[in-house]
């Protein structure tokens, strides 16, 4: 078989397929782009700790200055892509979802300081919680979970404002990483602290108070429900101050783990358990 017809056979699956993404035609958020733009963000929330570039007091504005524009300029354009997108899959109105897009970045942006404010508790508390820890800039560099915490804070931030797609990319990129996989549609107060992390799962409808702490292989899941049960609450609760620890899962909307709660390693819960219980394995 000749090159040409290499090619042809490769273009006539595209025809038949699908699944191309063509920058002049109906497209879908470049992945590479929005994982571009997340690494910029997060050397905003850890600045000086993630890139080769020399910090100091006299160029921080200015370094500052360059990446928010580049942010907002590259998340503008792959958040139009997405609203876009989804606007024609549902008949809408392009205009108004065009509208959206750089609004949301500049928006994103003003959050930042929040945002840092939220990561900054969740590494107070990886400092407190594990005995290993020597130091703050030991857990921003080299801690898996306050990383997926960071990503997570920030693609909520997106989800919250109504964006397709990007955020799920957003996870997916740091789940790859990690091993932790947080939905950005979690809902997770401050303090939060995962130790170990790889296998680490936290539903979409899941919601977290504050000081919390999961170690590795911790499930909170849904159990079995239909497609259209997607807008139901699915997955559980967990108040204030509660400890997962390793391989627990923990299933269904309907379960709500009581605050200073300890739920041991390798347990199994669909039920809701009262405040201050510790569940272990019989």
């Amino acid at each position: 078989m000749t090159t040409d017809n290499l090619i042809s056979n490769i273009l006539d699956s595209y025809k038949e397929y699908g699944g191309i993404n063509l920058s002049n035609a109906l497209t879908f958020p470049n992945r590479q782009n929005v994982i571009d733009v997340l690494l910029e963000i997060m050397t905003l929330i850890f600045p000086g700790f993630r890139t080769v570039e020399q910090l100091d007091q006299d160029n921080l504005r200015y370094v500052t200055g360059s990446r928010v524009n580049r942010i907002i300029c590259g998340l503008t354009g792959e958040i139009k892509k997405a609203t876009l997108y989804l606007c024609l899959q549902r008949g809408l109105e392009q205009s108004a979802c065009t509208q959206l897009a750089e609004k949301t970045s500049i928006t994103l942006m003003e959050q930042i300081p929040e945002i840092r404010r939220k990561v900054t508790m969740d590494i107070q508390a990886a400092l407190r919680g594990d005995p290993a820890a020597g130091s703050v800039e030991e857990i921003i560099l080299s801690y898996p979970g306050i990383e997926a915490i960071a990503v997570y804070r920030i693609a909520h931030e997106l989800h919250t404002n109504g964006v397709p797609i990007i955020p799920r990319i957003m996870s997916e990129y740091i789940h790859g990483k990690t091993g932790i996989d947080i939905h950005p549609g979690a809902t997770i107060g401050e303090s939060f602290f995962i130790d170990h992390g790889t296998g680490v799962v936290i539903g979409e409808t899941t919601v977290i108070g504050n000081k919390v702490k999961l170690y590795q292989g911790v499930t909170l899941g849904a159990l079995s429900v239909r497609k259209e049960q997607s807008c139901c609450k699915r997955h559980p609760t967990i108040e204030d101050n509660v400890t997962i620890y390793a391989g627990a899962t923990i299933l269904g909307g309907d379960t709500v783990i009581g605050h200073d709660s300890i739920i041991g390693g390798n347990t199994w819960v669909t039920e809701s358990v009262p405040p201050r219980s510790i569940i272990t394995i019989n």
